[in-house]
């Protein structure tokens, strides 16, 4: 019941933040967060940097994964010194990724992609954990189980990526085809279920000139679908199955990300399929794959010691760390400016 009821309340919680994003996160007014001054230009004014809050909901959205994983990890008995190693080295390769991949496939230096720091991440975690079995395992007694590990990141990475859709609301990226280019059936679909950006700086607007157009809300069924795989392998590791958890939930996000593709107006590279649904469809091969050589060793879980191990001091420094790499990873716009002014209130003197 512990379990059930921790989901529960997960998704209670979960559902209120993506209902108040999709209402909220398209309008104008939700795309910078603050300007920083850097240097003065001529009459007076500054040149700004623009923090946004792509950066900020998705630095939430980061660190909110990563809170799953401490969680489930803590709960099957894997030390919190190991998660963090872990957790340190696969963002270490996940978030410079994301970066990476974008500018082999889209071409531009200034574009991110989950999709590319998703499959690094995917490739790269099973090795990484062997590593810090063979090394640190021995010094400090601990194994961590591949399988268990894989489920734990996966989930985290779910409902991460669940939450990282109100980062793309915000910014207007990773939009969906306008209704006016789609078929009747598709238009009648989406008639009364759809978004509209505002404001000219929105990637929807500047790169495609779409502002204002109502748009397959694609983000929205993303972050929804996402949403319930992440309770579903929850609940499901929380039960023992770590193994089917994994699955499910890589099978799920993946299979979304190819088909979700098809409705997608922004730049993907030049392939009708696409690099990004290309590596999806690799990533689900190849964790199944690994099923074969890292079995499933159903081990024990305790969501009541996964919920202790949030309290430690450690981890909480350790959030923080994760929050504000993240967010100044992400946050800082290259793709926009701003010229800031400042003035006395003489009525205030």
């Amino acid at each position: 019941m512990a379990a059930v009821f921790f989901v529960v309340v997960l998704g209670v919680l979960i559902g209120v933040v993506l209902s108040w994003g999709f209402k909220t996160l398209p309008k104008e007014k939700w795309q910078m967060v603050a300007a920083f001054p850097l240097e003065k230009m001529d009459q007076g004014q500054w040149r700004g940097l623009n923090l946004t809050w792509y950066g900020l909901l998705s630095a939430n959205a980061y660190t909110f994964g990563v809170v799953m994983v401490v969680i489930l990890a803590a709960s099957a008995g894997i030390p919190l010194s190991a998660m963090v190693v872990l957790t340190v080295l696969l963002l270490a390769v996940t978030i410079p990724a994301s970066k990476v991949v974008a500018r082999i496939v889209e071409k531009k230096k200034a574009t991110l992609t989950v999709g590319g720091a998703v499959f690094a991440g995917v490739v790269a975690a099973p090795w990484i954990i062997m590593l810090v079995n063979a090394t640190l395992g021995p010094v400090f007694r601990f194994h961590v189980p591949v399988v268990v590990m894989m489920a734990v990141l996966s989930i985290g990475y779910t409902f991460g990526e669940s939450l990282g859709r109100l980062a793309c609301l915000s910014f207007g990226c990773c939009y969906g085809k306008p209704l006016s280019r789609c078929s009747d059936r598709i238009r009648n679909l989406f008639g009364h279920f759809h978004v509209v950006f505002t404001g000219e700086t929105k990637k929807a607007a500047y790169a495609s000139g779409l502002a204002g157009e109502a748009l397959i809300p694609i983000q929205i069924i993303t972050a929804v679908i996402y949403a319930v795989s992440g309770l579903a392998g929850t609940l499901l590791f929380l039960r023992g199955f770590a193994g089917i958890a994994l699955v499910e939930t890589l099978v799920v996000t993946q299979t979304w990300r190819v088909m979700s593709e098809f409705f997608r107006a922004d730049f993907r590279g030049e392939r009708k399929f696409s690099m990004y649904q290309i590596m999806a469809l690799a990533a689900i091969v190849y964790t199944v794959a690994l099923l074969s050589f890292f079995p499933d060793p159903g081990v024990a879980v305790s969501l009541d010691k996964g919920l202790k191990a949030l309290w430690h001091p450690g981890m909480i420094l350790f959030f923080q760390a994760v929050w504000m790499v993240s967010f100044l990873h992400s946050g800082r716009s290259t793709v926009t400016a701003s010229k800031i002014s400042f003035h006395v209130v003489k009525d205030n003197i």
